[in-house]
């Protein structure tokens, strides 16, 4: 049998529910008791004054700042028409919102022109009710984050001023830059082109590897150095980054390692698993028989050993897709199967195809 609450706690539960800014479910958890019975204590106290009618009209606001996109100035560019509002359409027409325009055509005339959406798309989405504190919101929210970019910038240019610092690797007969695999800028990515700064300091474009963009391969560089021949063979590079078990153990498990060159293979690794190529066929064949956090550490040590066999020897990375990984990987378990096979004295031999009935 349930316990059974007091009025004044019902009472005090419908409160808080309607007062304190949190969802039913985080009020009901809170006071352990049911979501429904919750639901239920509200709806018979709403015609009563257990609420004062201020806080009810707190409560239908802070309803309406939890609920879906509405026609309001923070909102408006939201609502199923254009959600980047960092883009150069966006900050446009928010700056333009500060300083106080406010007509939708006058708004919608900031539209770039690899802007997808139309200017009767975006003139549609600008009308809306103005409203102060939206408005206050709206600039006590672009102030940090122009301040921030702005810093991003400085620390992006004195990142490019380190890497014009080192010394060339290049000489005049470096062959040009390769094509770059992925078209496009990561969101991520600095706005200096470390992809050319990094060929013209290592000779060799990393970015060739798969999983490793400017961003990620910059970073890399950062970590293990331009030199790795404190490593004698690529087996001892992926024994450092603790992406191999060790020779003192009859297991495949690696040691914990708090290195952020592994922690950045890893990574590259999450993002070649959802890929179409090699490395990504190898990634997913493992991981549903030993799991996907093996996988992803057994992934991150091919990538570690393409980056080192790259950065060291000058070896380009090419890819021969997933369906010759998994053709690769079909002729071995059949090699395997066949040699199991003869060892007792069976001979393994394909399925006949059917008759074709004309």
């Amino acid at each position: 049998m349930g316990l059974k609450r007091t009025e004044e706690f019902r009472q005090g539960a419908v409160r808080i529910a309607l007062t304190s800014g949190l969802t039913r479910r985080q009020v009901a958890d809170d006071l352990r008791i049911g979501l429904s019975t919750l639901n239920k204590w509200v709806r018979a106290h709403e015609d009563t004054d257990v609420v004062s009618s201020e806080d009810r009209e707190r409560a239908r606001e802070n309803a309406w700042l939890r609920g879906p996109p509405r026609e309001c100035p923070l909102r408006q560019e939201c609502a199923g028409r254009k959600t980047d509002i960092i883009g150069a359409t966006g900050m446009r027409i928010i700056h333009a919102i500060i300083a106080g325009a406010r007509d939708p055509k006058v708004l919608a005339a900031f539209r770039d022109v690899r802007c997808k959406s139309s200017m009767d798309t975006i003139k549609a989405a600008l009308v809306g009710n103005d409203r102060e504190e939206h408005l206050f919101d709206l600039t006590q929210t672009l102030e940090p984050y122009d301040f921030y970019k702005a810093q991003i910038e400085a620390c992006d240019r004195r990142l490019e001023a380190a890497l014009g610092a080192l010394t060339i690797k290049a000489d005049d007969d470096l062959a040009p830059l390769p094509k770059a695999r992925i078209k496009g800028k990561q969101h991520s990515a600095p706005s200096l082109d470390a992809r050319a700064a990094l060929y013209g300091v290592l000779g060799t474009d990393l970015t060739q590897i798969h999983g490793l963009g400017p961003p990620l391969a910059l970073k890399l560089v950062a970590e293990c150095g331009t030199d790795l021949r404190a490593w004698k063979s690529a087996k001892h590079f992926t024994s450092w980054l603790c992406l191999s078990p060790g020779n003192k153990v009859l297991s495949s498990r690696t040691h914990r390692s708090s290195s952020r060159a592994a922690a950045l293979l890893r990574l590259a690794a999450v993002t070649i698993g959802r890929s179409d190529t090699a490395l990504g066929a190898f990634y997913r064949r493992p991981s549903t028989r030993i799991g996907k956090q093996k996988a992803v550490t057994a992934t991150a040590r091919k990538v570690a050993v393409l980056f080192y066999n790259a950065l060291r020897h000058g070896m380009t990375c090419e890819d021969q897709g997933a369906a010759a990984c998994d053709e690769r990987h079909r002729r071995r378990v059949l090699s395997n199967l066949q040699r199991r096979s003869k060892t007792m004295d069976y001979a393994l031999a394909p399925i006949p195809e059917p008759a074709a009935v004309s």
